[in-house]
């Protein structure tokens, strides 16, 4: 069956290379969490909005076997759609939700978050320390940071002889590349990338560098195929497409089926994004919540995750039990070197987020 392996999209079934892995073997257990076992056992379904990839059976099934505690999901596509949901009333139902790192920010300035009980999540010891804190958390009060990668750009290597080595390259090659490009769907992403560049911050607020990135886009555009996060996987494969925008986790876990796909991270840099877990102020089974949390904190759920998922951890105990081939994957462990020209995206004030989306319209309508 073809399909599109996305952090950004449905996964249909989890990858069943991996066997034997159980809760117990994790040593692992309830009471670690401080869970009051009454209070869970009276609450047994905890209801989680996440991105596709994050679902993984097995492990599911590994915390109902130890809990009681029925896992259901609902999957969002982006950022904005799950706050949407959330603020359309959505968000009585959710006891464990999944934004990006920058979106912690916003969500706990507006109060929707609830703070952190640190006594109960005593496996946050096992963070890598940058991200024992953060810029869009400082402390980590209201998120556990879960999994982390860059953005770049993913290529056939049959179609593209020499390896692309920045964002101008799409420029440069705009002629030959004419429709069998891809950038995301994502108004900070591309435009940040855009910025970068042009020398820019990633998040920029500079009016006037947001204007010559729309510019630069505009020149570009007739050569983009479409803007897509996830659905260029296959076409890429085909041939149909030569190179696209992408997530290194998606990149990774493509890589792995297809080794002709080639990933790239920039070198004048690109984004850090950060995927979290946070539990709501309105939270139906906060008990089930802490237990979740803190068993996704365990380092050989993170290492199995991993293995399977194709995301890099951010949990130092779990990085070290990988095999040594995923350790010294350059595309979801890259040289510090790129991560320090790199930037997580930050949020931006109402008025510079308008021009933003301002820019996204005229661009993707046009």
């Amino acid at each position: 069956m073809s399909y599109c392996a996305s952090r950004r999209r449905f996964i249909k079934t989890a990858a069943a290379g991996v066997s034997g892995f159980a809760l117990s073997s994790c040593g692992w257990t309830l009471a670690k969490v401080q869970t009051d076992q009454a209070i869970v056992q009276s609450s047994d379904e905890l209801n989680i909005y996440t991105w596709s990839n994050y679902i993984d059976q097995e492990l599911v099934d590994a915390f109902q076997a130890k809990t009681g505690i029925k896992v259901k999901f609902d999957v969002f596509d982006s950022n904005e759609t799950m706050l949407a949901a959330f603020q359309a009333g959505k968000a009585k139902i959710y006891s464990v939700i999944y934004p990006s790192d920058y979106k912690v920010t916003q969500m706990s300035k507006l109060g929707y978050l609830s703070q952190l009980d640190h006594l109960r999540l005593e496996s946050l010891r096992h963070l890598i320390p940058r991200f024992q804190t953060s810029l869009h958390d400082p402390g980590n009060r209201y998120s556990v940071p879960m999994s982390w990668g860059t953005t770049g750009l993913i290529y056939n290597s049959e179609k593209i002889k020499d390896a692309p080595k920045d964002w101008s390259y799409l420029w440069e090659n705009k002629e030959k590349l004419m429709r069998r490009m891809t950038l995301m769907n994502d108004v900070r992403e591309v435009l940040g990338a855009t910025l970068r560049s042009l020398g820019f911050s990633y998040n920029s607020t500079n009016p006037a560098e947001l204007k010559k990135a729309y510019d630069r886009l505009q020149e570009l555009k007739p050569a983009i195929a479409t803007f897509t996060t996830d659905a260029w996987r296959d076409q890429l494969i085909a041939g149909d497409l030569s190179i696209a925008m992408a997530y290194s986790s998606d990149a990774a876990l493509a890589m792995k089926d297809n080794p002709k796909l080639k990933y790239v991270i920039p070198s004048s840099g690109t984004s850090l994004w950060t995927d979290t877990m946070v539990i709501p102020k309105t939270a139906p089974n906060p008990d089930g919540a802490y237990a979740w949390l803190e068993f996704m904190l365990q380092p050989e759920v993170a290492a199995k995750m991993t293995e399977r998922l194709s995301f890099a951890t951010t949990n130092q105990a779990g990085i070290a039990q990988l095999p040594e081939a995923i350790r010294s994957n350059s595309s979801l462990f890259p040289a510090m070197e790129l991560l320090n020209r790199s930037e997580s995206i930050a949020p931006v004030e109402r008025e510079t987020l308008e021009a933003y989306e301002r820019y996204w319209t005229k661009l993707t309508s046009s």
